[in-house]
């Protein structure tokens, strides 16, 4: 009898859902396979290799180096953009909108990513206000599939 009930444990587990990565991960690649560590070490986007991954967090992050890997897994949270790479200008209207990993900002040594270069403007001329209210709504927002 008790043998029958681990296996009827194992087919919820199998047959549940896991929850959605709290990363925005399109395609498994978090950042749209850009490398988060190259934002805060060379000032600009770069799309990573698949050389030089990590699994971290339930999503995949790609890296241009070993070293820019070794480095984010030194320190994930500190790389790792807010939000959940989520546009921080959307997530402070209370939604989760795709990012231009082009358009990003770094401030007080957080990373933030935005839909696109022009939503990015917009987001800056009020951005300590959009990061509190996006702040605010991320508890809510994330945890929506």
């Amino acid at each position: 009898m008790h043998r029958r009930s681990v296996l009827a444990g194992l087919a919820i587990l199998v047959a549940t859902p896991a929850c959605a990565a709290p990363f925005n991960a399109r395609g498994g690649l978090a950042i749209g396979g850009y490398d988060p560590v190259a934002y805060f070490s060379e000032s600009r986007a770069r799309r990573g290799s698949t050389a030089h991954y990590a699994d971290w967090d339930g999503a995949r992050w790609l890296f241009v180096s070993r070293a820019n890997r070794d480095t984010f897994l030194a320190e994930p949270a500190r790389y790792a953009p807010r939000f959940g790479g989520y546009c921080a200008y959307g997530m402070a209207h209370g939604y989760k909108a795709p990012i231009d990993p082009d358009a990003w900002t770094i401030v007080e040594g957080v990373l933030y990513l935005n839909y696109s270069k022009s939503v990015r403007t917009q987001w800056l001329a009020d951005r300590d206000a959009f990061i509190a209210r996006a702040a605010a709504n991320w508890p809510t927002v994330s945890a929506e599939r």
